[in-house]
Formats: structure tokens, C-alpha cells, sequence
């Protein structure tokens, strides 16, 4: 079974009749919060050594009967067990298939792997059973990080404006465990200034909180784009990259700056400055930028934003649904997109 919705959902309330679940792709951290929800959604915990059993694929290599013995041994405890199994590949497959058909033992069997591509065997194995279901774990969309930080943020007692908000979507989302843990700072942060904000976290705040060495290089990535400065865009992609920073999550913060610079462009056409047309745009432009900003908002004309956000979508798909390697996909769809900009700026 092939999970494509609410998968949050389907982690926190797995369905009894799943016997195995798969958790893969680029997201880590993702894979590591979705792992111990469902951990403690059915043991009650995570850290019950009579509930809850470890071990590396690898062991399957040598022993594939490990598999059914522990998905059949009961919790001295009571209650149903689950059986963590970390960093599966295609060579373990086979045992999985065969676990999937012969439906052994009560445990919830969890495992996790990397990105595998839609042809990969072990993918295939949970997708087309079943017993089994398959969720794959890319970097937040907007929409989903946004309902992470409200939710976040409102456990705490918290609200956020809008463009503060707004500010937190451009800067987080390529590590679920990351933007967890800057959430969690923001918020201990406010716990000290909950009478000046009136228990609304403001731009200011995130600002004066949130650190942001990771946006920083994001920023040189996307503003290197708009100038065409392919040197500086392959440094700072291999540095993002080798950090463990998901390609996806790049093409997301590249594909939002030429958004914006699309809206600021068209306001321009219609007779606003490019300083006017872009002090529209909400969140802001973080002011150190400001310069920068316009001056692309003035280089690129609609017809070639219009191409750029073209690039950017065909590269998401293939990054996604393609065994195109995802880190390949993407450089190559922003080596693309810096020689727009060098045409921008020779027009």
C-alpha cells in the first residue's frame, strides 16, 4: 500500500491491519519523528525493551529468520510489540517480500531507508502489499511546514503573525528534526517575553531568535541564481548538500524567491518601481537584500521568470517520481536556471 495523504495522520493512528510500514526518502528527520510517533502510537514508548526491538538490515543479510522471530515474540508486558529495523536497502528486499506474504507474528515491523527510486525493489515489495504501506518522507511543502509551526507554536500556547509566519516558511523545512528543534528555541524564547509579545511571536521576534546560518547560504544560493553566478551557486549547493541539507527543500527555497520575484515583476508592468512593487510582498524582503532583490526584480523579465518556475517544477517531478538520483536532478535544473540569469543579465 502506497501511503500518498495525511501520512502524519496515519502515523500517529497506524492501521491494525499493517503488519510492516517502510519510511523512506530525503528527509531524515522526517523519518525519525514519523518512526517514534508510530513507536509509541502502538508500545506506548520508545525506550520499553520488552515492547520495543532494534536492529540494522544488515542482519537479515546473514539471518532472514530474525525477521519472523521477532515479529513473533511476545511483550512480557503485554501489549503489542515493534520491531525497529534502520538503513534497509534492495538487498533485503526479498526477506520483506516474503514476511509480507506470510503475514508472521502481531509486532508492527518499522523500517527506514534512504531515497529509493519508484523501481526499487524493496519499495515495490511494501507498495504492492497488502499487509504493508509505504510513506515517503520529503522536506515540508509550504502548506505542511506552515501546519507544523501553527501547531508547534500553539501546543505552546503560542500564535505568529503572518509575516512572521511567513518569514519562518522561507528559512525552515529542509529537516523536520531541524525546524523542530529552532521551533522549540523560538519558543523558550518567548517563554521569557511572553508579556511584550502578548503571546504572539512577531517577525521581530523570529528575527532576534531563530538562527539563521542555514538561511544565509540558502540566501546565496537563490540570490546567485537571479545574478547568474554559477561558481558561487555550485559551491554553495555542494556545501548545503554535503551539510545534509535536502536537495528537494533547495528547489522549494528557489522556486518561492522566483515566485516573489514574479509578483514583484508583475506589479512592475502594471507601473509600480521595483522598490514599490517588492515592499508589497509579504513577508518582507529581509532588508540586507532589499538592493539585491530589486535590482533582479528589474533584470528578469515575466517571460523568463515564467520559464524559470517551468524548470523548477519539472526538476520537483523528476526528483520525485523518476530514478533520476534526486541530488542530480536538482543541480541540474539550477545550472539551467543560472543560465537564464546570465541571459537576464544580458538582455
Amino acid at each position: 500500500m502506497k501511503i500518498t495523504g495525511r501520512a502524519d495522520a496515519f502515523a500517529a493512528k497506524p492501521d491494525p491491519k499493517i503488519r510492516a510500514v517502510l519510511l523512506y526518502g530525503p528527509d531524515s528527520g522526517l523519518i525519525r519523528e514519523r518512526l517514534n510517533v508510530m513507536t509509541k502510537a502502538v508500545a506506548g514508548g520508545v525506550d520499553d525493551p520488552f515492547r520495543v526491538s532494534e536492529f540494522s538490515a544488515d542482519v537479515l543479510n546473514d539471518d532472514p529468520a530474525r525477521l519472523g522471530d521477532e515479529a513473533s515474540a511476545l511483550a512480557f508486558t503485554g501489549g503489542r510489540r515493534v520491531v525497529r529495523i534502520r538503513d534497509a536497502g534492495d538487498t533485503v528486499a526479498g526477506v520483506f517480500e516474503s514476511f509480507l506474504t506470510e503475514n508472521v507474528g502481531d509486532s508492527l515491523v518499522i523500517v527506514t531507508a534512504g531515497e529509493l527510486t519508484p523501481r526499487s525493489k524493496l519499495r515495490v515489495a511494501f507498495e504492492e502489499s497488502d499487509n504493508g504501506a509505504a510513506l515517503a518522507c520529503y522536506a515540508d511543502d509550504s502548506e505542511a511546514l506552515d501546519a507544523v509551526v501553527r501547531s508547534t507554536l500553539k501546543a505552546a500556547g503560542l500564535q505568529i503573525t503572518p509575516d512572521a509566519l511567513g518569514w519562518l516558511a522561507d528559512r525552515l523545512g529542509g529537516d523536520r528534526e531541524l525546524s523542530r528543534r529552532e521551533l522549540e528555541k523560538l519558543i523558550l524564547y518567548m517563554g521569557a517575553d511572553t508579556k511584550k509579545s502578548g503571546g504572539t511571536v512577531s517577525e521581530e521576534d523570529v528575527l532576534a531568535c531563530i538562527g539563521d546560518t542555514a538561511a544565509l547560504s540558502l540566501d546565496d544560493l537563490t540570490y546567485a541564481l537571479g545574478d547568474g553566478d554559477q561558481a558561487t551557486l555550485q559551491r554553495v549547493f555542494g556545501r548545503l548538500t554535503a551539510e545534509g541539507t535536502s536537495p528537494v527543500s533547495i528547489l522549494t527555497a528557489v522556486a518561492r524567491h522566483f515566485m516573489r520575484l514574479h509578483e514583484t515583476r508583475g506589479r512592475m508592468n502594471e507601473g509600480k518601481s521595483a522598490d514599490a512593487a517588492a515592499a508589497m510582498l509579504r513577508p518582507p524582503v529581509f532588508f540586507k537584500l532589499k538592493s539585491r532583490f530589486n535590482a533582479q526584480a528589474n533584470r528578469w523579465n515575466e517571460a523568463l521568470l515564467t520559464r524559470s518556475l517551468d524548470i523548477l517544477m519539472e526538476a520537483e517531478m523528476a526528483a520525485k517520481s523518476t530514478d533520476i538520483p534526486t541530488e542530480a536532478a536538482v543541480e541540474r535544473a539550477l545550472l539551467q536556471l543560472a543560465q537564464v540569469g546570465r541571459s537576464a543579465g544580458r538582455r
